[in-house]
């Protein structure tokens, strides 16, 4: 095979023609792979969903929030009465090890002054601005964020003038069923 010579029409063609291979090449394994990502995120959320609502009546509710580090979801379960039941992280960007604690800090019952599961949400907030809860050491920010989260998930499933773009999950035939909803429908669909 001749060598090709050096010109910049070659060189646009040849980079041309590697950038549409590998386009096709990612295509294809996105394309094999979308189905199984897809459902292990749907099995990731209810996951989330089950242990969020410790086997006790209440909804379970998803919300993103802007943390330090970027945008973060939490799944929060609510009981009826507005008490948490329980909350995960399910994707952060926060500093590892500071923010990043967030993920069990807020759930830790030997100490009392951090810990959230139990009370009841809606007014969370930090030490540092009046609240009754322990900021993570070294990470306000992202404290202020995630309790800001916590306190959506409660407006989005109690206050019907409310919308926070939360998602609330509910169980319908055996599959998740994940959408935008105002607090008004919400509090007639979740079982």
């Amino acid at each position: 095979m001749a060598k090709l010579e050096s010109t910049f029409k070659n060189m646009v063609l040849s980079l041309t023609l590697i950038a549409l291979v590998a386009a096709g090449l990612l295509a294809g394994v996105y394309m094999l792979t979308q189905y199984r990502i897809a459902e292990q995120a749907r099995a990731k959320q209810e996951a989330a969903r089950l242990a969020v609502l410790n086997g006790q009546e209440g909804q379970a509710i998803e919300v993103s929030e802007n943390g330090f580090g970027g945008i973060f979801k939490v799944m929060v379960g609510l009981a009826p009465d507005g008490t948490i039941l329980g909350y995960q992280v399910l994707e952060h960007q926060e500093t590892p090890g500071l923010g990043s604690h967030m993920e069990e800090w807020f759930q830790d019952a030997s100490k009392p002054a951090q810990n959230i599961i139990g009370r009841k949400a809606g007014a969370l907030r930090v030490s540092k601005d009046g609240g009754d809860v322990d900021a993570i050491t070294a990470a306000t920010i992202s404290s202020r964020a995630f309790l800001k989260a916590v306190n959506n998930a409660y407006s989005e499933a109690f206050h019907t003038d409310a919308y926070s773009g939360a998602s609330i999950l509910q169980q319908q035939d055996s599959t998740i069923v994940t959408e935008p909803v105002n607090a008004e429908d919400s509090l007639t669909n979740i079982e």
